[in-house]
């Protein structure tokens, strides 16, 4: 998620976990420090883009790692407030903090890996945008009017709120779902691999992604579209390319990292490999050229040529559909 979301639950779930045994504004703080630390990892260079990609939301997202990395931030915490008393109830705010930030990462499709040193499967369940005001916004009331009160509930209704939405985001997801796979039975399509996820900055248009051996389909359905089908619009998937840049490094690490959702193209002499996931036809935020074809194959340093759709175009567009309007979506 984005970072006022990580820090407005860390700073909820500080002053949650801590109670009235310290000053309000303290356990929001330590907190929002904490909800905020596992994401410092986007300013180390692994060395080019796709590194940079699939390594982000690894070790400082492993609960196994921030719950040893919690005990000396504890009390280090709980000793410069003098509050040594209080180092265990310091160390569970301060754990809870750091945990449910990753927690909270793997509701987006991005890709998190909970699991290391043990496995580095990142983990994206995708029923929640990386940027959603409907979660981050009780959280942000609850925990002002907490600090402006000096009370604990409107921080606590804060929280069962923004846990209640994921709740709701699954859900829908699910919902979604039953009806995307209806929909391909009745047209004959196959899918090899299918994703439902929300658009931009809501839970009620959702984009279903399926991929079809050679190519991949596209189609979106909002909650209050009259009708329960989807029209999918079929896209090549750039197969062709695979065996020429199988030996690339980074080919690898995307087609890992996005489980499978990934496909190539060319433009001009440059090769790319795109993850599917985070965007929408024709635009995608992670693109790498990785590759250079002339009179032979070069794999080069990749580089990330994404792009992002007009906002005002794009918003428009998201805003109407969701709403049910039957529109084509902007190619």
């Amino acid at each position: 998620m984005d970072s006022v979301s990580q820090i407005a639950l860390g700073a909820a779930v500080g002053v949650a976990a801590m109670g009235r045994r310290t000053a309000l504004w303290k356990a929001a703080a330590w907190g929002a420090v904490a909800g905020t630390l596992p994401d410092l990892d986007v300013f180390i260079d692994h060395g080019d883009a796709v590194r940079n990609m699939v390594l982000h939301r690894a070790e400082t997202h492993a609960p196994f790692w921030l719950t040893l990395f919690s005990l000396p931030f504890a009390a280090a915490v709980a000793r410069l407030h003098g509050e040594r008393a209080l180092w265990r109830r310091w160390w569970l705010a301060i754990w809870l903090a750091l945990v449910t930030h990753p927690l909270l990462d793997a509701m987006t499709i991005y890709g998190t890996q909970l699991a290391l040193p043990f496995t580095d499967r990142p983990f994206g369940v995708g029923s929640i945008f990386i940027i959603d005001p409907l979660y981050t916004l009780p959280l942000l009331v609850g925990l002002g009017a907490a600090l402006a009160r000096g009370s604990l509930r409107p921080n606590a209704a804060g929280l069962v709120l923004s846990t209640a939405y994921l709740g709701w985001g699954v859900a829908a997801q699910q919902h979604i779902e039953r009806i995307a796979r209806a929909s391909l039975a009745e047209q004959g399509i196959a899918a090899e691999r299918m994703l439902v996820t929300p658009t931009a900055f809501n839970s009620v248009l959702w984009r279903v992604l399926v991929v079809d051996g050679a190519s991949y389909r596209e189609g979106f359905y909002s909650l209050l579209d009259e009708s329960p089908q989807i029209r999918f619009d079929r896209f090549d998937r750039g197969t062709a390319l695979g065996p020429a840049l199988a030996g690339v490094d980074g080919v690898r690490r995307i087609a890992d990292f996005s489980r499978g959702f990934y496909k190539f193209s060319a433009d001009g002499p440059e090769l790319r490999i795109t993850d599917l996931r985070m965007g929408q036809e024709p635009f995608y935020i992670f693109s790498f050229v990785v590759a250079r074809q002339q009179s032979d194959m070069q794999a080069v340093v990749p580089r990330n040529a994404g792009q992002r759709p007009p906002l005002g175009p794009a918003w428009s567009w998201v805003w109407r559909r969701a709403l049910g309007e039957p529109l084509p979506p902007p190619r």
